[in-house]
C-alpha cells in the first residue's frame, strides 16, 4: 500500500467520511490486502460467493454478464478509484451477479466481509456512504428496467441516451458495441443499427464517432420518454 494507493482510496466516496486514524488502521490491517494484477485477468467470476469489500485502485475492469439465454452482455466499464460488487456483500444471496476483467494492468484492495461489517458497525460516516452506494446501484437497476419496459426500439434507445447523457454537453459516450448494446436493451441488432440511423436522418441525434452520440434535440427526445 503506497502514498499514492493511500490517496487512491481516500478519493473513493465509500472511505471519505471515514477518519483519518481508522483509514490509517485499515491500511494496516492484515484483514486487508491490495493486488497487483495483469490486463485480461478474470478477478471475479459470476456466481461467486461475495467474500470480501473491493475497491479498484489503479487501472480498469469490464463487467459483463452471461444472461439466461447465455449471451453475453457488457454491462459497464469500471475505472479506477472505485468500490465495486458493494451491494452483495451483505445481500442473502450473496453471490455476484457478473465477471470482472482487467482491461488494462489494475491494482486491487480488498477487505474482508468480517472485517467491513466491523468498520462499517463502528463508523458511522461509513454506514451512510455504504448505504448512499447501495441507493445508487438499486437507482441503476431501476433505470435499465426503465427502458426494457418500453416496447419500441426507439423508446428504449432514448432512454438509455437520457440516461447516461452528459448533460453539459449533451453527448453520450457508449461503453457497448451496438451488438452489446442490442442485447443489453433486449432488441435485435439490425432494429437498432436501423433506428439510430432512422433518428440521425431526422436531426434527433449525430453521430460524432464509433463510441459518441450527440443529443442534437434533448428536450425533443425528453418528450419521447
Amino acid at each position: 500500500m503506497t502514498d499514492q494507493y493511500k490517496d487512491f482510496l481516500r478519493m473513493v466516496p465509500l472511505f471519505q467520511d471515514m477518519p483519518e486514524q481508522v483509514r490509517q488502521s485499515v491500511f494496516e490491517s492484515p484483514d486487508s490486502a491490495v493486488f497487483t494484477i495483469s490486463k485480461g485477468e478474470v478477478i471475479i467470476t459470476q456466481g461467486t460467493p461475495c467474500k470480501h469489500l473491493y475497491v479498484l485502485l489503479d487501472g480498469l475492469l469490464n463487467v459483463e454478464i452471461i444472461d439466461g439465454l447465455g449471451n453475453c452482455v457488457q454491462i459497464e466499464h469500471i475505472e479506477a478509484p472505485r468500490s465495486f460488487a458493494t451491494p452483495h456483500l451483505f445481500s442473502k444471496d450473496n453471490r455476484l451477479p457478473a465477471t470482472f476483467t482487467t482491461l488494462e494492468d489494475s491494482v486491487l484492495f480488498t477487505v474482508t466481509k468480517e472485517y467491513a461489517f466491523q468498520l462499517i458497525s463502528e463508523n458511522p460516516g461509513l454506514l451512510k456512504s455504504f448505504l448512499c452506494i447501495v441507493g445508487n446501484c438499486s437507482h441503476c437497476t431501476v433505470s435499465r428496467l426503465n427502458a426494457l419496459s418500453r416496447r419500441t426500439v426507439r423508446e428504449r434507445l432514448v432512454i438509455h441516451l437520457l440516461e447516461h447523457r452528459d448533460r453539459r454537453t449533451n453527448t453520450v459516450r457508449l461503453i457497448h458495441s451496438q451488438t452489446n448494446l442490442a442485447t443489453y436493451l433486449n432488441v435485435s441488432r439490425p432494429a437498432l443499427s436501423s433506428e439510430i440511423n432512422k433518428m440521425e436522418r431526422e436531426g434527433l441525434i449525430r453521430i460524432e464517432d464509433a463510441k459518441t452520440i450527440h443529443l442534437v434535440k434533448p428536450v425533443e427526445l425528453e418528450r419521447m420518454a
